[in-house]
């Protein structure tokens, strides 16, 4: 099979003399790190073993970078500076929140909406969060069953006793923003679809179905992802599955997202270079960056959008500055201007985003692996084709501790 071939062949490449390493005196570092968090890391509140040793070898001896790192993590029920602080203590090291995108971080660029009146649907600080990243006028969906308490009917104790009086200048929502699962499925999916079905004002009786529907801003496609439990959980990829599926039956077209953000969305990772190359000029390092390692343990989202943002960098080269989008359905306008306008920020001096896959995760050799045949399970969002290809990692190692040996030795790093 590829995957245990790429396995092998990374083992082998750890193992392989190769020329005397050079280290940060030696020369600036021409690359970068984007690790993902769960499965790489940590696995729900207890760190990987190989973590600190990986940072170790990434850190001086005054605990200082090396080498550019992004913390690049589907995660978006906290804010960046709650992740930097659990990452501080698992990594034994200093991590600030610039160093850190969740799944919806990259929504600060989509300012044509942050006027708008939004409903958030997720858990956590979603209201600080969506203030944090720009939006003035937001509703959670807390707020909207508390206006309209008739919406929510499948918990029997929470239905209301007496029909409450219509909500006083409740405001008309003008667009959705999915941050995460949230506790409560079936109000959140009730509510969403009650939005989505009224334009925005569900004490209103059903009329017309409106289409296209409200814009939709989704964040984390994550079919499933790792924490203590021995098998995978549930993500907000099938919070989505759901809410489209249901929409679907209900109005017989298909829900469609103004943008999907988080892992394996190229304006996501797009994102991440841009910090990336942000962090060494700071640090004063001059050499343009001009790979980056992409280090994760899920092949559907980490994997897939590391070789998808690889194919974009490629096209890109070659001049053909769409083609990178062009491969996901799901580059709505919206998204492809953001993605122009990092574009237009940031030099793009990068060739190339090789993807590691880590066995401390989702993916364990052995199991349940992609294959290229027309039997394979795509774990990956709806509005992403399957192409095998992209779910074939670059390289396959143990942990994050040899993924960090890997590019040193093809970087000829110490």
């Amino acid at each position: 099979m590829a995957l245990r071939g790429s396995l092998r062949a990374g083992r082998a490449l750890l193992r392989a003399p190769g020329p005397p390493a050079r280290g940060l005196c030696g020369r600036p570092p021409a690359f970068g790190f984007l690790f993902d968090v769960d499965g790489v890391l940590v696995r729900g509140s207890q760190p990987v073993p190989a973590a600190r040793r990986a940072f170790q070898r990434l850190t001086d001896g005054g605990g200082r970078l090396r080498v550019p790192v992004v913390f690049l993590t589907n995660a978006g029920n906290c804010m960046r500076s709650d992740k930097a602080r659990e990452l501080s203590r698992a990594l034994g090291l200093q991590v600030p929140p610039e160093q850190v995108i969740l799944s919806h971080s990259p929504l600060q660029l989509f300012s044509q909406f942050h006027q708008r009146c939004m409903l958030v649907a997720g858990q956590g600080p979603v209201v600080e969060n969506a203030h944090n990243l720009g939006f003035k006028h937001v509703v959670t969906i807390e707020a909207l069953r508390k206006a309209y308490p008739l919406l929510d009917m499948v918990d029997l104790s929470r239905r209301p006793k007496e029909l409450p009086p219509p909500p006083p200048g409740f405001p008309t929502i003008e667009g959705v923003i999915l941050f995460g699962e949230p506790v409560r499925w079936e109000t959140s999916l009730q509510l969403i679809a009650d939005v989505l079905l009224s334009n925005g004002d569900p004490g209103a009786e059903l009329q017309d179905v409106p289409y296209p529907h409200l814009p939709i801003l989704a964040c984390n496609m994550d079919l499933l992802w790792m924490a203590e439990a021995k098998m995978p959980r549930f993500g907000h990829g099938t919070f989505l599955l759901c809410l489209e599926s249901i929409y679907k039956k209900v109005t017989g077209k298909e829900l469609r997202y103004e943008a999907l953000i988080g892992k394996p969305s190229p304006i996501t990772y797009r994102y991440a270079q841009y910090l990336i190359q942000q962090q060494a000029e700071k640090q004063g390092w001059k050499a343009p960056i001009r790979h980056l390692y992409a280090v994760g343990d899920n092949p559907m989202s980490d994997v897939y959008g590391a070789n998808l943002y690889n194919n974009y960098l490629k096209s890109a080269q070659q001049n053909q500055v769409q083609a990178g989008l062009k491969r996901s359905p799901q580059a709505a306008s919206a998204q492809a201007e953001v993605s122009l306008e990092l574009r237009n920020d940031s030099t793009s001096s990068v060739e190339s985003c090789e993807s590691i896959l880590v066995c401390t995760g989702v993916f364990r050799p052995g199991g349940a692996a992609p294959r290229e045949t027309g039997e394979t399970v795509f774990h990956g969002h709806r509005d992403f084709s399957f192409d095998p290809s992209l779910v074939q990692p670059s390289h396959i190692v143990q942990d994050v501790d040899e993924a960090v040996q890997l590019a040193f030795k093809k970087e000829n790093w110490s």
